[in-house]
């Protein structure tokens, strides 16, 4: 009896000691955190030394989109100089219309006769007068005339006129039988630019055409075009040799009466 409780005494004693060992075996190691002193394993532990955590990633931060730049604007245009003030120009040289003159050959120098055209300037007696020849002119008859001629009183001065009848001597003047070539001179020379002259004496005048007192040395090119409605080139070298114009001119006073009509120097 007393062996068997020895026994069982043992075997308890045994089985406690096994217990405390396995025991001893699973007792976990303390983990020491990061930055404390690691202790002494106690004896028959094994030291854990922790796994440094790993470090976390700092995510950069996402960069915005960069702003669209402007376009870069064109450089400016450099700045033109100041315009400098244009000079005026001078004032266009007068038309060859100065006031009138009473004769080509006595002008002045650089002086020129006034000339007009149509019934410009022309009083009432003198501009019925005109309209009236213009008239019997178109007509084609020399006959158109006589009533005019007889309403004048006085009879004009005609070139070549020996005749007492005006109308036969007009006939005489014209290069055909009819007379009418002679009334084509006499339509186209009240047509052309006049001028008036001698103004304030008795031989107060209007002149058709206007050479009869202008210069022809001082013509231009227009003017020329209209003296050749007159004449021909050869007229108007003999006429410049002579230095006047001797072809047909009309005069009218200035109180309606027709003071003559011829050619001539």
């Amino acid at each position: 009896m007393i062996r068997r409780s020895l026994f069982l005494t043992i075997a308890a004693l045994l089985a406690g000691v096994a217990v405390a060992h396995a025991a001893s075996q699973t007792t976990p190691t303390p983990i020491v955190p990061p930055g404390t002193a690691t202790p002494a394993p106690a004896p028959g532990q094994r030291a854990i030394v922790p796994e440094a955590p790993e470090p976390a990633t700092t995510a950069k931060p996402e960069m915005p989109p960069a702003a669209p730049q402007p376009a870069t604007p064109p450089a400016a245009p450099p700045l033109a100089a100041a315009p400098t003030p244009a000079t005026p120009a001078p004032a266009p040289a007068a038309p060859d219309t100065p006031p009138a003159a009473n004769d080509a050959a006595s002008l002045t120098p650089g002086a020129l006769p006034q000339v007009s055209y149509g019934d410009e300037g022309l009083p009432p007696s003198v501009k019925a007068l005109r309209a009236k020849i213009l008239a019997a002119t178109r007509t084609g008859d020399l006959e158109a005339l006589r009533p005019i001629l007889e309403a004048n009183g006085e009879s004009p001065q005609l070139s070549g006129g020996d005749s007492d009848d005006p109308i036969a001597t007009l006939k005489l003047l014209s290069g055909d039988p009819k007379g009418r070539e002679i009334l084509a001179i006499l339509e186209e020379v009240l047509e052309a630019g006049f001028v008036h002259v001698d103004v304030g004496t008795p031989q107060e005048m209007y002149i058709w055409p206007y050479f009869t007192r202008y210069p022809l040395d001082k013509l231009n090119g227009p003017q020329m075009v209209e003296l050749f409605r007159l004449i021909t080139a050869g007229d108007f070298q003999d006429m410049q040799d002579k230095g006047v114009y001797s072809f047909y001119r009309v005069g009218i006073s200035p109180d309606g009466k027709w003071q003559f009509f011829e050619d001539g120097d």
